[in-house]
């Protein structure tokens, strides 16, 4: 009786195709947290979108004077679609670990009030408006922090900035505004009162974003298009705001595919040739959406480095 033939082995996975495998899962596992509801919300401004979630800290840890403050930033590549929800399960994390967490919104690439039956499809970011929300978030973060949870829960004179993927941009970006060109609109004459930085995975360095297309080109949306590149990256290029005197921690894993670990290393690079050190963490084998997971992001352990 014949035997039916031995089933061929099957392939292994091309290096790609289990890449990108482990991506996805990464990318399920961190969305899969349920959202948080904050402990308060606050306006900072007049529009829908101007608004930020508070997460009051844990009691009990520190030293009396109330928690760091953490202005936490959402990324989504500035795009409508991604809202500060899904970054709530960090939010809630970061709290739990005894810091006072403001979870910011800010206008993305929606159409403008009033033109929803704009036929353009929703782009990346907003210019000026997206720029004009972070400003007036972290200006006005601290005072709003002790007025939304009271004097005891923050200690406003520890002030951090965090953000991932394009909020890593933001972050960036709002602690060199007094590096920006004095004829800008978000020029300031000093530099924010910031502990420091910790950008996840951030789109950092605009320029080699472009030139690699990160997130579908959605650096070249957020500026307005090709023609205003030359005139706006001066303006939101965190990468060309250097040296800020601020403290600056970078986490990025090492097969992040969204936004590549170049771009980060871009940014330290220039960095580098202003004369400022940037700290670096690489995280190997771990992608982009990892470090918004709480049970994987090294966040807390960053910003404790900054604020304690």
């Amino acid at each position: 009786m014949p035997h039916d033939p031995a089933p061929a082995p099957a392939k292994p996975a091309a290096p790609q195709d289990a890449a990108a495998a482990a991506a996805a899962a990464e990318e399920a596992a961190a969305f899969a947290y349920p959202a948080v509801p904050p402990d308060a919300t606050a306006a900072y401004g007049e529009h829908p979108e101007q608004v930020v979630d508070f997460y009051r800290p844990l009691p009990g840890r520190g030293d009396g004077r109330g928690a760091p403050l953490v202005a936490l930033l959402h990324g989504g590549a500035w795009r409508a679609r991604y809202d500060r929800a899904h970054i709530s399960p960090l939010a809630a994390h970061l709290a739990g670990r005894g810091f006072a967490v403001a979870s910011v919104e800010y206008r993305r690439g929606a159409p403008p009030q009033g033109a929803q039956d704009s036929p353009q499809p929703p782009v990346a970011g907003r210019w000026p408006e997206t720029f004009d929300d972070i400003a007036a978030a972290v200006d006005a973060l601290p005072a709003l922090a002790v007025r939304t949870l009271g004097a005891e829960a923050v200690d406003p004179r520890r002030f951090l900035l965090s953000g991932h993927s394009a909020g890593g941009h933001l972050a960036l970006w709002a602690a060199a505004r007094h590096v920006l060109p004095p004829d800008s609109r978000w020029h300031t004459s000093s530099p924010p009162p910031l502990r420091g930085v910790v950008a996840l995975a951030p789109i950092a360095d605009l320029t080699s974003a472009i030139r690699l297309g990160v997130c579908s080109d959605a650096v070249t949306e957020l500026l307005g298009g090709p023609d205003h590149l030359a005139a706006r990256l001066p303006h939101a290029d965190p990468a060309a705001l250097l040296p800020t005197g601020i403290a600056v921690t970078i986490v990025h894993g090492t097969t992040d595919n969204e936004v590549p670990p170049a771009v980060s290393r871009a940014y330290a690079d220039a960095a580098a040739a202003a004369g400022e050190e940037v700290t670096t963490l690489w995280l190997p084998g771990r992608g982009h959406f990892a470090l918004i997971d709480p049970a994987l992001s090294a966040a807390a352990d960053e910003l404790d480095q900054l604020a304690w």
